[in-house]
């Protein structure tokens, strides 16, 4: 008999956080009571400007004082919903010397502390966690794929409708994709008072962003045989 699994349909913690820093064009730096709106335009990353190291006592052997910092990332909806912001991120730390926004190479950064505030709450992720995690293959295209359905393909949100348990609310007045990731679509869905976010998962998650079309077809066939009416749909 094979042995009982249970199927992943969404992110944990540490994905979802090693996605959001590796999406991120920019980041607010706090360290010595200063603020700084570091916008990244070169490609890397803020992982490609900070690097994050263990904590130990060689890495600050013969220094007399090091500087706190505060990493502050906020993760935007790309397409235009109710309550756009999904997620903060928080990096703490320790450097060796003042942080400079235009250092030509990577700053060195003793790794404290990673927070994600998301829906689902606060969940603490460690630096193990982090460096064992891989980056999700859709998180550089979510932003360009949600907007292009939105934008493109507006009548196929309504048809993924149809994949939704239980039925949305008759006072449904619109729904929108929010996120995309490995393990599915979420779906926000907008009622007159407040808005719930329901995930479609895929038949099996992608690991490779050549995937992602044949995924999100899947998930429209499965659409297209469901018999589910709503009042959104044409």
């Amino acid at each position: 008999m094979r042995p009982f699994t249970t199927r992943v349909t969404r992110p944990t913690p540490a994905e979802r956080l090693r996605s959001i820093l590796a999406a991120a064009h920019s980041m607010t730096v706090v360290s010595d009571g200063v603020h700084q709106e570091v916008h990244l335009l070169d490609g890397t990353g803020p992982m490609g400007h900070i690097h994050l190291h263990d904590p130990s006592e060689e890495s600050h052997a013969g220094q007399s004082a090091r500087i706190p910092v505060r990493l502050e990332f906020t993760d935007i909806a790309p397409t235009p919903v109710r309550e756009r912001l999904r997620a903060r991120v928080t990096l703490t730390g320790l450097l060796a010397a003042p942080y400079e926004a235009e250092a030509a190479s990577s700053i060195c950064m003793e790794f404290g502390q990673a927070l994600l505030e998301d829906a689902e709450g606060r969940s603490y992720v460690t630096l193990e966690e982090l460096h064992g995690t891989d980056i999700d293959p859709m998180a550089s295209c979510e932003a360009s794929m949600l907007t292009h359905l939105v934008d493109g393909h507006s009548e196929l949100v309504p048809l993924l409708l149809r994949l939704v348990r239980p039925r949305p609310e008759r006072d449904m007045v619109r729904a929108l994709p929010v996120a995309l990731d490995r393990y599915g679509i979420t779906l926000r869905l907008e009622h007159p008072t407040g808005h719930q976010d329901v995930r479609l998962p895929f038949p099996t998650p992608v690991t490779d962003i050549d995937q992602a079309g044949p995924r999100m077809h899947a998930l429209l066939a499965a659409a297209r045989r469901s018999s589910h009416p709503n009042s959104l749909l044409t």
